[in-house]
């Protein structure tokens, strides 16, 4: 955890950052709270956004991943895409977020995917399946978040 990670942005939204004069990709990170928990992003586009996370240090006292930890990558891989929709001139600010548990993981790496479900001028909503190594749904997750201008500066 807290390791370096590169995420794998298209190459044109690289170069729409960059025309900018922002590095998209030392920029990007799942934050403070994702560096805890050790989430990584691996691949990331408005269309899809896939993200890891470690059962090992992210669970509640009977020693299953943390509901809690489940909706941090769910909210983190869906902003990320809503972020990727709205583009360089907007943020995303997440305003509803809704997860499903199905089953508990006591141990290795959950994987989350986020696909989209709405993309409009004002608003994303992203779909977030997290799965085991198996391939197992862990649990099932929706974010919505609203595009806001980006403050000019």
């Amino acid at each position: 955890m807290g390791e370096q990670h590169t995420v794998k942005f298209p190459q044109e939204v690289i170069d729409e950052y960059a025309a900018l004069g922002v590095d998209l990709p030392a920029l990007f990170s799942a934050g403070h709270l994702g560096t805890r928990m050790g989430v990584q992003i691996v691949e990331a586009s408005a269309d899809r956004v896939v993200g890891t996370m470690p059962v090992e240090g992210n669970t509640q006292p009977y020693g299953l991943l943390h509901g809690g930890a489940s909706a941090v990558l769910a909210e983190t891989i869906g902003s990320v895409g809503a972020m990727l929709h709205g583009g360089s001139t907007k943020i995303a600010v997440g305003v509803d977020l809704n997860c499903t548990h199905h089953r508990g993981v006591r141990s290795g790496l959950v994987t989350g995917v986020a696909t989209p479900v709405h993309r409009g001028r004002t608003s994303a909503t992203y779909e977030i399946a997290i799965t085991d190594e198996d391939g197992k749904r862990v649990c099932s997750a929706r974010l919505t978040c609203v595009l806001k201008d980006a403050p000019t500066g």
